[in-house]
């Protein structure tokens, strides 16, 4: 009898926690779905019409221009990029150690390259091998992988011309 009481208590409290996450992801899709019709209906002017046209032209242009321009104004070499890369990468490119003869210590040995060529293809995210290695968490292969703001630092930082900032 107490292995079906324990059993029915479990099943209860499993039911019961399924609930309230349903509960608590369905308000979360309410919040965003009710904070989205007050942005887009914002402009007052011409209420069917304005509403349909503005969500499908602004957000397809706007964020473009916003992400082209972000980049360059927001990201810091100095500030931004190259403490990640001295906590994940010097260990084992710029200490004792030197794999694929890749120097990490500094901005002018980063953008030397390793023995194998350059690692950074400024404004060229697509083709910098950096990029490449820690989207897909190929490197670091020691210690921790880069999260994933960190990684989108580093993405922005080189499609904005990797500067020296």
């Amino acid at each position: 009898m107490l292995n079906r009481k324990t059993i029915f208590v479990l099943t209860l409290s499993l039911i019961v926690g399924l609930v309230l996450a349903g509960c608590g992801t369905q308000a979360a899709a309410e919040a965003v779905a009710t904070q989205a019709p007050a942005v887009v209906s914002s402009p007052q002017e011409a209420p069917t019409e304005t509403v349909e046209l503005a969500p499908t032209d602004a957000p397809t242009e706007a964020p473009a221009e916003a992400a082209a321009a972000a980049p360059a104004a927001t990201v810091s070499f100095t500030n931004d990029v190259m403490p990640i890369i001295q906590s994940r990468c010097v260990k084992c490119h710029g200490g004792d150690r030197i794999e694929e003869g890749l120097l990490m210590r500094t901005y002018e040995e980063i953008m030397a390259g390793s023995e194998n060529g350059p690692v950074i293809m400024p404004g060229d995210v697509g083709n910098s091998k950096l990029v490449e290695l820690i989207t897909s968490q190929k490197m670091p292969k020691r210690g921790p992988k880069l999260t994933p703001p960190q990684v989108q630092l580093i993405t922005d930082w080189v499609a904005a011309g990797a500067p020296n900032n």
